[in-house]
């Protein structure tokens, strides 16, 4: 047996080019958000049961919100930060006004 240890090639991400943030609204009516370099696959991916773990169980979901980045980093730390905001920040950045909740009356 050899000594050398065999490393597996990592796939080299892309550090330029197109990156998308996006929030998706799920049918609970909570907000997950991501990154991507393919928008359109990622969100059919959340949409068909196969995305993050959150929105699986939270089908279906809607995108609501989306920006375009050149660069990862950029887009990565954007998420980051969108992830820290509260509900009502979320919206705000979303252009909508916070969501009231309605009182059930029996």
């Amino acid at each position: 047996m050899c000594d050398k240890k065999i490393k597996k090639k990592r796939k080299k991400l892309k550090r330029y080019g197109k990156f998308w943030v996006y929030i998706l609204r799920c049918c609970d009516n909570t907000y997950y958000t991501g990154y991507t370099p393919n928008l359109k696959q990622r969100v059919a991916k959340h949409r068909a049961g196969k995305g993050a773990k959150y929105t699986r169980t939270r089908l279906p979901v809607k995108l609501a919100w989306c920006k375009k980045y050149r660069y990862f980093k950029n887009a990565f730390l954007e998420e980051i930060r969108i992830k820290r905001l509260k509900r009502k920040q979320k919206e705000k950045l979303m252009g909508k006004k916070s969501s009231k909740r309605k009182k059930i009356s029996n």
